[in-house]
């Protein structure tokens, strides 16, 4: 039998902009793309910390060091620049895998979005 379980966790950043002309995705800082163990083009689920909305979208990304969280597409209309969001992705796996499986979990600084 396979579980869903947490892959990855970016613990409250703060978006640093909302471009709904843009295709669709979040745009991340590669560092934080990197250090969650998380790879460009994967499924993440966005939890808005300010308004509760919860979405699913996935990672593109942007410039290393940069701290950079944008909402791109429809998910624009779902956060404002200055949102605190928590990005969140799984993994599935077998029962006894997930057990001992540990998740990637960052706390950036909340105030540039880079890793402290």
């Amino acid at each position: 039998m396979q579980i869903e379980v947490l892959k990855s966790k970016i613990h409250r950043v703060t978006v640093t902009d909302a471009d709904l002309n843009y295709i669709g995705s979040i745009t991340l800082d590669r560092e934080l793309i990197d250090a969650a163990n998380l790879v460009v083009g994967e499924k993440v689920q966005v939890v808005n910390v300010n308004n509760g909305e919860r979405l699913e979208t996935y990672v593109i990304e942007g410039k290393s060091g940069s701290g950079e969280v944008t909402l791109n597409g429809p998910a624009a209309r779902k956060v404002q620049k200055g949102d605190v969001i928590i990005i969140i992705s799984y993994a599935q796996m077998d029962v006894e895998e997930a057990k001992s499986f540990k998740p990637s979990l960052l706390f950036p600084n909340e105030k540039n979005n880079l890793l402290q």
